[in-house]
């Protein structure tokens, strides 16, 4: 019997690396994705030795215009047929909107937004087609807020990953194939440096979550078809807390959060 397949980007590290762990130790083979090769030679060595896993190795830095179309014709040449897909790759930063570079800008309305949305959309005809699929797209505490001072492109871009999730999940109602939001609050991944957000209130006043818990809760509410999944009892407060918060309220919230302590 032939083992399906799951595509997942941004896969050299955090929530990405151990989504594919756990995917690999359910009997799929991977596509993987990320411009780091050697991690993720690594991790289909690693999978290989534990579970057979067969890792097929994209490297490409997909947080360029049209990056989707590209990473799907590569995905392609491997395999037409893909069960599970996991839009995993995502970063942001810390900074004022009138400090942040518009390099950065542009390559995080890419990656976050314009390449999972692409992708979803090239391999989402052959999963109805099949009348069978999950997709897993991992947005952020942050999509529940009415914006983040502070971060203010990184909450807009997560705000739209799961609206979209939410409304493509009731448009495909029937057809066999679900999609799952994963949307964790602090977690400990390379993001707080990478987001240059090390010392910011929201990742000191309380504990990051561990990443491969976050990927357990994801992978979960993909394999039971959830709409979406919150980790952790108070991530799940803040984010429905929201409901009830003025927004002008909750707005001064993060930007008190999102600033550093001096």
């Amino acid at each position: 019997m032939l083992k399906k397949t799951a595509v997942i980007t941004g896969a050299s590290s955090g929530i990405g690396l151990e989504l594919a762990r756990l995917i690999a130790a359910d009997g799929y083979n991977l596509i993987v994705t990320a411009r780091r090769a050697d991690r993720l030679q690594q991790l289909a060595e690693e999978l290989k030795s534990l579970h057979g896993t067969t890792v097929s190795i994209i490297e490409m830095d997909i947080a360029k215009p049209f990056a989707g179309d590209s990473l799907w014709q590569a995905i392609l040449s491997i395999t037409p047929d893909v069960d599970i897909l996991v839009n995993n790759a995502g970063f942001g930063e810390a900074s004022s909107f009138a400090d942040e570079s518009t390099e950065n800008i542009e390559r995080m309305i890419h990656l976050n937004i314009s390449t999972l949305t692409s992708l979803t959309r090239q391999i989402l005809p052959g999963m109805i087609k099949r009348e069978s699929g999950r997709i897993l797209n991992v947005a952020s505490l942050a999509g529940f807020q009415p914006g983040g001072p502070g971060m203010s492109v990184y909450y807009a871009s997560k705000s739209y990953v799961l609206s979209f999730s939410r409304s493509i999940r009731r448009e495909l109602s029937g057809t066999g194939v679900s999609v799952t939001t994963l949307c964790p609050g602090a977690t400990q991944t390379e993001f707080e440096e990478t987001a240059n957000a090390q010392g910011t209130r929201l990742f000191n006043l309380a504990k990051p979550m561990n990443a491969k818990a976050v990927a357990i809760a994801g992978y979960r509410g993909l394999v039971l078809g959830c709409g979406v999944v919150i980790p952790g009892l108070m991530n799940k407060v803040l984010a429905y807390s929201v409901k009830i918060s003025p927004t002008a309220l909750a707005l001064e919230i993060n930007r008190f959060l999102l600033n550093k302590k001096h």
